[in-house]
């Protein structure tokens, strides 16, 4: 009788799924685009619990992943890195993929996409699906299209020019201790230098923006345990974040030990942020200086929340300031978006470097003669900063091909909404689910030549036609700025992220920092040569899962070596 009612149950579920499937095809053809049928939707969350199990045995099958048929393809997390541009030069700029639950249309065009990111207001996030962000409270990325100025603004504050004096030194003390670890690593190689990237990432990010100063502790030296501190802590959210998202943190103390270590890191955090919030409260109220920086605005902003709640009898109507539970979302957010997107930028970075050693040469050439004989720690963000134009360079070509988020959807909101791409215009019901493929755009073969090589110096026009170069003919070289619509790793339009300066600087310090006087190289293995030893260092940066972030699925089974240049 069991048998037969789970039977009937499971038949009642496929069947059930296949008219939701179709209804939505039918709504899906009325917009007169290509459709890709989906059988099951990306945010179910039994699929996604279940669906990197299911690709773990898939990607060891003997099958190219252009063989799999689209709905298998499009069933995976994070396809878009895989998929590069294909489905959008054989289906065009615009296509629908179609599940039981929802349409969703994807966009590869620049004026269209010019068009949703400045359309705010009638193309928002779909915050239905982005509420799992609110692993502690309310935050700028689920923010009402009402409310998210008021984040905004006390998001944007702190990450203005003052601060980056701080970000340029606080990296290079990190990236110079980095160094040193790296180098007495000596012919055995860094044990992971993504575990490195991460260490550096977050020291930059906890002593510029709330003034907690770690010392650099690279993977070659012996590990202190820091159960419980304020960087165990986050660094175990951010690498459980999918399961913290599911399940409660009470739920995960009550069972078996690794298990219950995550539950307990998800209570630490925020234990530490709320100790961070009334440390800085005290000092401020007090006439102290405070930390500055992002926990001085979040103080600020607390204030000013508390005086209109105070002076305000409908706490609906409030519009300035944020809350407390606001603030721990937004901070946790800081951490998670600052934190992992730099350090695996840094990573894939590494990785590329390692296996082009011509760029090393290229990058080295500019730091030489723009550093000069200047020690590192007297190097000037102002004078050097604006300077390193190949650093630069270096860090937008490795977002060009991994950027940290693949894809930026949003939402027809309010009513119908109309978008034109090349002669056709579209009318998209409120409610349908569109999505700008920014890895697709960043490969696109129609805007970029060789788009799947890693080339740093496509950036630079009128180069240097000598090497090695002048100081004369590297100041003319000029960087390239392409257009926003096919180059947005920050995002675009008014949600452009208001880290993107930090980032470019903390990342611009350590290349100019590790490559002024030392290279990278791929250890080789037992009989490899020169060549196998790059096509494995190039194959690991393709492999990449995309939990929350692109990131390496397995940086470590390739070691760096380095050396004194």
């Amino acid at each position: 009788m069991l048998a037969i009612l789970c039977v009937s149950t499971a038949l009642a579920y496929v069947i059930w799924t296949i008219a939701c499937l179709e209804v939505n095809v039918r709504k899906a053809k009325a917009l007169k685009v290509p459709i890709v049928r989906l059988p099951i939707d990306s945010n179910n969350v039994i699929w996604i619990l279940l669906q990197s199990h299911v690709w773990k045995v898939l990607d060891k099958l003997p099958i190219h992943w252009d063989s799999y048929p689209r709905f298998v393809r499009f069933s995976r997390r994070g396809w878009f890195f895989a998929e590069r541009a294909k489905i959008h030069e054989q289906l065009g700029p615009v296509w629908a993929l179609v599940s039981p639950v929802a349409i969703n249309i994807h966009f590869a065009d620049p004026d269209a996409i010019r068009d949703i990111v400045t359309r705010r207001g009638d193309f928002q996030r779909p915050l239905a699906e982005l509420k799992l962000l609110e692993l502690y409270g309310p935050c700028i990325s689920t923010a009402k299209w009402e409310d998210w100025p008021r984040h905004r603004k006390v998001m944007a504050t702190p990450f203005n020019e003052t601060i980056m004096k701080s970000v340029w030194d606080e990296s290079l003390r990190q990236a110079n201790a980095m160094l040193r670890s790296w180098a007495s690593a000596s012919k055995d190689g860094v044990p992971s230098y993504q575990q490195d990237t991460r260490a550096l990432s977050l020291n930059v990010l906890a002593a510029t923006g709330f003034g907690k100063q770690y010392d650099f502790r690279g993977s070659a030296e012996p590990r202190i345990d820091e159960v419980g501190s304020y960087r165990d802590s986050l660094q175990t959210v951010l690498d459980n974040i999918i399961l913290l998202m599911l399940v409660p943190f009470n739920i995960l103390r009550m069972l078996p030990k690794n298990w219950a270590r995550i539950g307990d890191a998800g209570v630490s955090f925020k234990e530490h942020m709320v100790k961070m919030l009334e440390e800085e409260t005290d000092a401020l109220h007090q006439g102290k200086p405070g930390s500055g920086g992002i926990m001085a605005s979040f103080v600020r902003a607390a204030d000013i929340y508390r005086h209109e709640s105070a002076t305000e009898l409908d706490l609906k109507v409030t519009k300035k300031g944020l809350s407390r539970d606001e603030i721990f979302g937004n901070l946790f957010v800081i951490n998670f978006a600052g934190h992992d997107t730099t350090a695996n930028t840094l990573a894939f970075g590494m990785l590329l470097l390692a296996a082009h050693p011509e760029v090393q040469a290229w990058l080295a050439e500019e730091i030489a003669l723009v550093t000069g004989n200047s020690p590192v720690g007297m190097w000037d963000y102002k004078e050097l900063f604006p300077r390193l134009k190949r650093c630069r360079a270096t860090l937008y070509e490795v977002l060009r091909l991994y950027p940290p988020v693949p894809a930026l959807p949003s939402i027809a909101s309010n009513h119908a909404q109309m978008i034109k791409i090349g002669a056709q215009t579209l009318t998209i019901p409120e409610g349908v689910n569109l999505t700008v493929n920014l890895r697709a755009m960043q490969v696109h073969p129609a805007y970029w030549a060789d788009a799947n090589q890693w080339l740093p110096s496509r950036w630079i026009s009128s180069p240097a036609p000598a090497t090695p170069a002048t100081a004369s003919q590297l100041a003319d070289e000029e960087l390239i700025v392409p257009s926003k619509n096919i180059f947005f790793p920050w995002g675009d339009g008014p949600q452009i992220c208001p880290g993107k300066k930090f980032a470019e600087v903390e990342a611009v310090a350590v290349l100019a920092c590790l490559f002024k006087t030392h290279r990278l190289a791929v250890k080789k293995q037992v009989g490899e040569n020169e060549r196998d030893a790059m096509k494995r260092a190039n194959d690991c940066s393709n492999d990449v899962d995309l939990e929350m972030l692109v990131r390496l699925r397995d940086a470590d089974r390739v070691t760096l070596v380095c050396s004194e240049a």
